[in-house]
């Protein structure tokens, strides 16, 4: 299902991402959505997000790429579930590159002007569960 529209969303999302336009980033987010920020801790509405996204930057060393791999949609009316590997490119300390693929679970509701947002944004699936 990789021709499904919100793979054009997701990528232009992790652009500005890796991009730190952060102001962009948050209009693929509706006004209640959450985003896991680790396991325990979420963020709830746009000023938790941005502050959220602020503080995973700075963690990254703003040195973060964020792409995607394999990706499955399963939607039902406005709403859709995603599927998707969420690819994390970053240097350690050292400058080190590092890599990291996480399944992440991703929920999108379509507007009444057809536009998708993000209601739920969980790029560490069922890890989050714990091991």
């Amino acid at each position: 299902m990789s021709s499904h529209p919100l793979k054009q969303v997701i990528e232009a999302a992790d652009r500005a991402i890796s991009a730190e336009d952060f102001d962009g980033v948050l209009e693929f987010y509706a006004d209640d959505a959450k985003l896991v920020v680790q396991p325990g801790i979420v963020a709830t509405g746009k000023a938790q997000i941005l502050k959220a996204f602020l503080a995973i930057s700075d963690h990254f060393q703003h040195r973060l790429s964020v792409t995607q791999g394999k990706m499955e949609v399963v939607e039902s009316g406005d709403t859709a579930l995603v599927l998707m590997e969420t690819v994390l490119d970053s240097a350690d300390a050292l400058g080190t590159p590092v890599s990291e693929t996480r399944r992440g679970t991703y929920v999108f509701r379509r507007s009444a002007e057809e536009k998708w947002l993000c209601v739920v944004d969980n790029s560490y699936g069922t890890d989050v569960l714990g091991r």
